[in-house]
């Protein structure tokens, strides 16, 4: 009997293991919805795009808001990644914090596109969703504060400034995605509305 696999080359292809196979399926379901728009984006549209049989694809997500809830958290990872590597080569000034922190976060949404806004109008759509992009906003958010306080007045930055400040960050962004304004203005309104925020924390208590 000969050693050697008689099968077809598309028979005898490497199988990906289950966290490659995911990757390339976050990586397909991003180029759906970048193409084709969120309301495009379903387990069986996913399958087929990717080459493989839908039970592969529900093993992963179990359904579309876990889909959804699987790009969010990719793209938060990434967006952390990108934050942390950016504060950590910093100076500990108001200045250079806020340059990082406004530079870090319109350049992550920018990689992704304009994309963003409809998986995140998406979340908002269920409870579980919701509280999905609620734990990576609240996470983002004490980032903002350990990189901040340090550079405060007060030591410390409270929590309606830190919310305010994603507000921002994520208007602007979103604006700079879709084209509306340019992303260096962006920036530079992102990083002036950091440093106010800074700036009223010497009476927060």
């Amino acid at each position: 009997m000969s050693s050697l696999d008689d099968r077809p080359a598309d028979q005898r292809r490497q199988r990906l293991t289950r966290d490659d196979r995911k990757r390339q399926l976050i990586a397909v379901a991003w180029t759906i919805v970048q193409r084709e728009g969120t309301e495009a984006l379903s387990l069986g549209h996913l399958a087929e795009r990717a080459g493989v049989t839908k039970p592969v694809v529900y093993s992963h997500f179990g359904d579309r808001n876990g889909l959804l809830a699987a790009l969010y958290r990719e793209f938060d990872d990434r967006q952390n990644e990108r934050f942390d590597a950016a504060v950590a080569g910093s100076p500990a000034t108001a200045v250079a914090r806020a340059a990082v922190i406004a530079d870090a976060y319109v350049d992550c949404v920018a990689a992704q596109g304009s994309e963003i806004p409809g998986i995140i109008a998406a979340l908002s759509g269920s409870p579980d969703l919701d509280r999905v992009r609620r734990e990576c906003e609240g996470a983002f958010l004490e980032k903002c504060r350990q990189a901040l306080a340090p550079v405060s007045p007060s030591g410390s930055v409270a929590l309606p400034a830190l919310r305010a400040l994603l507000g921002a960050a994520e208007a602007l962004s979103a604006a700079a995605a879709a084209g509306e304004v340019g992303p260096d203005d962006a920036k530079r309104e992102l990083r002036a509305v950091i440093l106010d925020t800074l700036a009223r924390q010497v009476s927060a208590e």
